[in-house]
């Protein structure tokens, strides 16, 4: 058990979780930016760095013939600005990172080693240091990246260094190691206080802990907010926009019964005579009609606030106002009617600049109740419009031809879309009391007029 548990530690907080590649890119991405402004980061440390010192004044120590802190300053100012520069032109590796976090922590803990010899006093001097407290800026910086691996190793590295400092403190003298267990007398000399080291090592590591683990929880947000937002863009690929975002950001898991009821607004959509001209094409060139023809009326339905429900066939069954309520639903539907036609107009002359055959399309419209909701079985779910309206569009689409037109509506619909503020209604002509396959009772309708 044990083992799995140190398995999991390591996959989790060390190497990092594998995930999928669009979710790591996305991530990367992030990354990557993250990187650049940690670069600005050190870059404004070393600044500080350098202005501190070369401001501090320094004692004429005759015994100090070579000061590396002006050379250590402008070796890790170089690596910087290289590590910078690189930041934007490329991804950093993982070993050129740790190699930074060797790099922050070296520089600090060399410049704080240097105090001794700069201000001529024993080891245990530069123990008393407050730019030990640098330390928590390096290790924070790493959280910029949401990758615990890397606090974990600014954290290790750094208790590490001052560990090591500490040590040659007690052993840079054997016969006067300077330790004392007296804390006035630690405060007020330079003995060395072990038990105050400690905690000062404690605190690095304990900071480096909470820190990482805080970080490893945000980043699971992180994974868990780009999974759905990767999610939501996959939908949008089979679903209209509106539907997608409802599916995504629906409060309760989305299962049968789950409906709404509301007036909207139905459009159904065809290619007219597409069968006898589907016998004369081959599968591929069946394929790239319907392509093409989608490609022109799609985009025209959702300029105009409608959603495509499905596709059938070379058939088109659109709504507007059904995902979302909108109160002008009907005019948004008749626009798109007269857009839907000037676009296939535009596109039938290219394709007999290319010595292809018109395309003929027929818009049926009208205006009703349905029920917008959750269908099929526990396997497959699917949203779309039921109801009378939807049935009535269905059938008014059959009778486009009858009526020598390309588009039919029924008079409902007109009479709503006027009231929202259409002003199209030159374009439509009255046809009462008309047989309708399918509808009991004859219907007043409007044809488009050309």
């Amino acid at each position: 058990m044990s083992k799995g548990i140190i398995q999991r530690f390591i996959s989790r907080y060390i190497t990092g979780e594998k995930l999928p590649e669009r979710i790591s890119e996305t991530i990367r991405c992030e990354q990557s930016q993250s990187e650049r402004l940690i670069g600005w980061i050190q870059l404004a440390v070393v600044m500080v760095f350098a202005i501190l010192y070369f401001l501090a004044p320094r004692p004429n120590n005759p015994d100090l013939e070579f000061s590396p802190v002006p050379w250590v300053l402008a070796s890790y100012l170089s690596f910087t600005l290289i590590r910078l520069y690189l930041s934007y032109k490329t991804d950093l590796p993982g070993w050129f990172i740790i190699l930074s976090v060797v790099a922050d922590i070296a520089l600090l803990m060399g410049t704080i080693w240097f105090f001794h010899l700069q201000y001529m006093q024993p080891p245990s001097f530069y123990l008393k240091s407050p730019t030990l407290l640098y330390v928590f800026i390096f290790i924070a910086l790493r959280t910029l990246r949401f990758e615990a691996r890397y606090i974990f190793l600014s954290g290790i590295f750094a208790a590490a260094g001052w560990m090591i400092l500490v040590i040659y403190v007690v052993t840079a003298d054997p016969s006067d190691p300077m330790i004392t267990r007296d804390y006035v007398e630690y405060i007020t000399s330079n003995s060395v206080l072990l038990g105050a080291e400690f905690d000062k090592i404690i605190s690095i590591l304990l900071v480096t802990l909470i820190l990482g683990f805080s970080v490893s929880r945000a980043r699971a947000l992180l994974v868990s907010s780009v999974r759905e937002t990767q999610a939501a863009k996959s939908l949008s690929k089979f679903f209209s926009g509106p539907v997608a975002e409802k599916i995504a950001k629906s409060d309760q898991e989305i299962g049968l019964g789950h409906g709404i009821a509301r007036d909207c607004t139905i459009m159904f959509l065809d290619i007219r005579g597409f069968t006898p001209l589907a016998a004369s094409l081959t599968p591929s060139e069946q394929i790239t009609l319907l392509t093409d023809y989608q490609a022109q009326v799609v985009p025209v339905i959702h300029d105009c606030n409608g959603i495509v429900d499905k596709y059938l066939g070379d058939g088109i069954l659109a709504s507007f106002g059904a995902v979302k309520e909108n109160s002008s639903c009907a005019a948004d539907a008749l626009r798109a009617v007269e857009h839907l036609f000037e676009r296939v107009d535009s596109w039938n002359q290219q394709r007999q600049d290319q010595g292809l055959s018109p395309i003929e399309i027929n818009a049926a419209v009208t205006y009703g109740s349905i029920v917008f909701g959750v269908i099929g079985d526990d396997n497959h779910l699917e949203y779309t419009v039921l109801g009378d309206a939807v049935n009535q569009a269905a059938k008014l689409e059959k009778h486009v031809k009858s009526e020598e037109s390309r588009a039919v509506i029924s008079e409902v619909c007109l009479k709503i879309a006027l009231k929202n503020g259409y002003k199209g209604s030159d374009r439509w002509i009255a046809r009462e009391k008309r047989a309708v396959s399918g509808v009991e009772t004859p219907m007043n309708l409007y044809i488009y007029r050309d």
